[in-house]
């Protein structure tokens, strides 16, 4: 049987009755397990807790997944959210030291949605909390239908910037993507280079321009359905092959 990498998943902090629990999607899993062909393994949001040096000498790669909380905006020196928000601030305590360390470190790091977000805010740069307030910008919000299959069904095209990490992959100069966003990237993160944009110009994809390996992020959800997009299946695919190579250096 062939090796599998062994793929750390982030975690947010639910409450389910009166405990918390540390939860990650089934789809993230999934895509973990069936298009880059790793072994997912969730990484608890417990920060006083973790050792990061020793959790990064372990694995052989990171997805830092989305989430329906936003980051804080402490973080990036933002204005104070709307009441309601949802937020996870032992989540944020772990994955924005985490994902830091794990690209010094040269492990392999996706990040999705809120995994996006947190690799600009990691690295300096800012969010805007709601992007379809803007003049300019389109709604990302998802399709207002109960229908999962709606709501992350294509959206709006992305153009793939050249000379970047999506052109290595292959991929067309444009692809179609989904979109289940309120926040987005406002001011760039020093380091991270543009891989893809919205056609209102809103940054879709990052990668960490001085990354020793596969460093990358994308606004939309690649997991969806993975086997069955293409282009979604190739980001995966690319991201267990730098897992693979990862597991054979640290073997």
């Amino acid at each position: 049987m062939a090796f599998k990498p062994l793929i750390g998943v982030t975690a947010c902090v639910k409450e389910i009755g009166l405990r918390p629990y540390h939860v990650s999607g089934d789809k993230y899993l999934r895509a973990v397990s069936v298009a880059a062909e790793g072994l997912p393994l969730i990484i608890p949001s417990l920060a006083d807790l973790l050792d990061i040096d020793e959790l990064l000498h372990n694995l052989d790669g990171l997805l830092f997944t989305g989430s329906p909380s936003n980051v804080e905006p402490f973080h990036y020196q933002g204005t104070p959210s709307e009441p309601g928000t949802a937020h996870d601030p032992q989540r944020d305590a772990t994955t924005l030291p985490l994902v830091r360390a794990a690209v010094n470190a040269g492990v392999p790091v996706l990040g999705i949605c809120r995994g996006f977000q947190e690799m600009n805010v990691a690295f300096g740069g800012s969010l805007h909390q709601k992007v379809h307030e803007l003049p300019g910008y389109m709604d990302h919000r998802e399709a207002d239908d109960p229908r999962v299959e709606v709501q992350y069904a294509p959206a709006h095209p992305v153009a793939i910037q050249p000379g970047g990490v999506f052109a290595a992959m292959g991929l067309a100069g444009e692809i179609q993507v989904n979109s289940i966003h309120s926040q987005g990237i406002d001011r760039l993160a020093p380091g991270l280079r543009v891989e893809a944009v919205a056609p209102d110009g809103l940054i879709e994809a990052v990668s960490v321009d001085y990354s020793l390996a596969f460093a990358f992020g994308v606004q939309w959800h690649p997991e969806w359905q993975v086997l069955s997009n293409p282009a979604y299946l190739r980001i995966f695919q690319a991201f267990g092959d730098a897992c693979r190579q990862r597991a054979a250096q640290r073997r």
